[in-house]
């Protein structure tokens, strides 16, 4: 027969543990829950750091003798003296790992010109407009090509061997103007240069075509005076920088910054 009166204590005893467990097990699922929590300007602001990927090129963010200099960097400085925010930079050459880095938390804000498009608003949230630009093709002027003139119609693309940055929203240009022309157009996308590199390595010959942004592509032609960048591939269209959908406080007040000193242009 069970002796109820030894065994009493010792459910008693479990039954404590199982309690203590429960309620520590409840406070470290809610502390975690609060740490995965998507950051926004409250959690910034807390912090005092905001996390920004910038692309490494001539136009967003170089060195430039002893500093550093850049549209996008100088526009970060400025929301970094309005804000009262420590901004840290984060270069970034590739697209794709700077909005995997959106994603996961490693940076609030992507700040490099990305098309404001309907497709890339269903992941991401957008700020004003920062430019607007559209996607050229480059190639080499004929003097610098064997003779042979640039192509000016996009139906010539048909059977070509195009180059762009992984990542880069012109893929969903291209493979629209593969089906709107019955044609198949080779898509070659880099890992590890960005438009910049990709310019140069059609200047010197070592592929025929790239495409990028027009703004990219005329600076570059004044160090690169064998590449055309004459013949455009999309429309003109805004530019903004990407920010998580969940930073809806940190979106206003970034498009507050940006506005402000675009007004002072």
């Amino acid at each position: 027969m069970i002796n109820t009166k030894k065994i009493l204590p010792l459910y008693i005893g479990l039954l404590a543990i199982t309690v203590i467990l429960m309620v520590m097990l409840y406070f470290f699922n809610k502390e975690v829950t609060t740490e995965q929590l998507p950051r926004d300007y409250e959690q910034i602001r807390e912090e005092g750091v905001l996390r920004v990927a910038i692309e490494y090129n001539s136009n967003s963010y170089y060195v430039s003798g002893d500093s550093l200099a850049g549209e996008d960097y100088e526009l970060c400085k400025q929301i970094e003296r309005k804000s009262g925010l420590k901004v840290d930079i984060y270069p970034e050459m590739n697209l794709n790992n700077s909005l995997d880095g959106l994603r996961t938390g490693r940076v609030d804000i992507v700040a490099r010109d990305i098309p404001i498009t309907i497709t890339g608003k269903e992941d991401f949230r957008f700020t004003e407009p920062v430019n607007r630009t559209k996607y050229v093709l480059v190639q080499r002027i004929a003097d610098a090509n064997d003779g042979i003139e640039p192509l000016r119609n996009q139906l010539e693309l048909g059977g070509k061997t195009i180059y762009i940055q992984q990542g880069s929203p012109a893929r969903l240009r291209i493979q629209n103007l593969s089906e709107e022309m019955a044609d198949s157009i080779h898509l070659k996308e880099d890992p590890l240069y960005g438009e910049e590199q990709l310019i140069i390595l059609v200047a010197k010959g070592e592929i025929d075509y790239a495409i990028c942004g027009e703004i990219t592509a005329q600076k570059l032609a004044s160090f690169y005076p064998e590449i055309d960048f004459l013949t455009a591939i999309s429309f003109t269209q805004l530019r903004g920088w990407a920010l998580r959908k969940e930073s809806t406080v940190l979106l206003d007040s970034i498009n507050e910054w940006i506005l402000s000193d675009i007004d002072k242009k």
